[in-house]
């Protein structure tokens, strides 16, 4: 998995959700880097016992107590040379037929709460002049997925808040990272949300093709790889890792295609 030697630019990092999934997979990678982490879960028993590994206890749906313990652990590790905001969870539901309470605290703790973390970490970064923030967004956020409006429209604003970040770190020491994943094998569809009583025209379809979608990715390990290019590449920028026709060709002809045609695929993809 390594391309080269991760600990002779980074010391330490931050990894929010490293309990399981993508989150596991970076925490790992950057453990066999060399890299110190400090590791999250909202339950701290989750995550194992390893060399060089701190575990912490950390809700992100708190946003004002997360910055706090955040500074806790950045002022114990020295600094913190990466931080990967990966926390998160999803919610499938007619955007129209469920509580709003559901998606505003989607918004809340996905993009007002990390945005507040992501803050809090380029203070530290930009006071010494070194650091890699990586946000991790989605294609969802270019390539929305029905009965998802509101997980689609958290990681578009994340990737644009990593996109105007990159011109205000640019000539510091500090570079953002857009990290876009396609669908990996993470079990993400086996903790997603589905709130009762919201089903739309379509739904049934669509959700049977997302889990086939995600249960057929590859590995998450292959995610963790992409990630450890990009940091040692040590400059801002996008990266989309996933299967071929998420991480290159869909890409492709959202630039060069027309929005009716990427629609078209989109609405035979999920049966709608």
């Amino acid at each position: 998995m390594s391309p080269g030697p991760l600990s002779s630019r980074y010391r330490t990092a931050f990894v929010t959700g490293a309990s399981t999934g993508l989150g596991l997979a970076f925490t790992d990678m950057l453990l066999a880097g060399g890299v110190e982490v400090w590791g999250t879960s909202r339950d701290a028993s989750r995550l194992p016992a390893r060399p060089r590994f701190h575990a912490v206890a950390f809700e992100l749906g708190d946003g004002i107590a997360a910055g706090k313990i955040f500074l806790e652990m950045e002022k114990a590790a020295g600094g913190f040379d990466v931080v990967v905001n990966n926390a998160g969870f999803g919610a499938f539901g007619s955007f129209a037929h469920t509580d709003f309470a559901v998606w505003e605290d989607q918004y809340r703790v996905m993009l007002v709460n990390t945005a507040h973390l992501s803050q809090v970490a380029l203070r530290g970064m930009l006071g010494r002049n070194q650091g890699a923030l990586v946000n991790i967004a989605s294609i969802a956020g270019e390539f929305g997925m029905p009965y998802q409006a509101v997980y689609n429209s958290v990681k578009a604003g994340l990737s644009a808040l990593n996109e105007s970040l990159m011109y205000e770190v640019k000539g510091t020491g500090v570079i953002v990272i857009d990290f876009r994943p396609g669908d990996y094998r993470t079990d993400f569809e086996g903790s997603v949300r589905r709130p009762p009583g919201t089903a739309g025209p379509g739904q049934e379809k669509a959700w049977a093709a997302f889990t086939a979608m995600m249960r057929s990715g590859p590995p998450p390990a292959h995610a963790a790889v992409s990630l450890q290019r990009a940091l040692l590449r040590g400059r801002s920028g996008t990266v989309r890792s996933g299967r071929f026709f998420q991480a290159v060709f869909a890409p492709f002809l959202a630039r060069f295609g027309s929005l009716a045609l990427k629609r078209k695929i989109q609405e035979k993809y999920f049966g709608l």
